[in-house]
């Protein structure tokens, strides 16, 4: 889209901004898309809302508790694959 393409929308009576399809598609907005709204100088910005807040991984290990004796990788190896032959047997 070139500036001599401007694209223009409507305000509703309900307040309601149709936003073009193809700025929807160029940013990945689907429906659904929560968006920030601010009102800056030279009119409105919208921006997509994160649904979580960025965490790091070291934020949130050993966040869970767990009590028993831990667990080898070969026993959790061992565990999913017994789970996903069960899974399979049910098909």
């Amino acid at each position: 889209m070139t500036d001599s393409d401007q694209l223009t929308t409507t305000v509703s009576t309900r307040g309601q901004v149709v936003l073009p399809h193809e700025i929807r598609r160029s940013l990945r907005w689907q429906a659904g898309t929560r968006l920030s709204v601010e009102k800056t100088p030279d009119g409105v910005l919208l921006k997509p809302v994160q649904a979580f807040a960025e965490t790091r991984a070291r934020d949130v290990f050993g966040c869970l508790s767990f009590v028993g004796t831990p667990k080898s990788p070969a026993d959790m190896d061992a565990g999913v694959l017994k789970e996903a032959r069960r899974r399979h047997a049910g098909d």
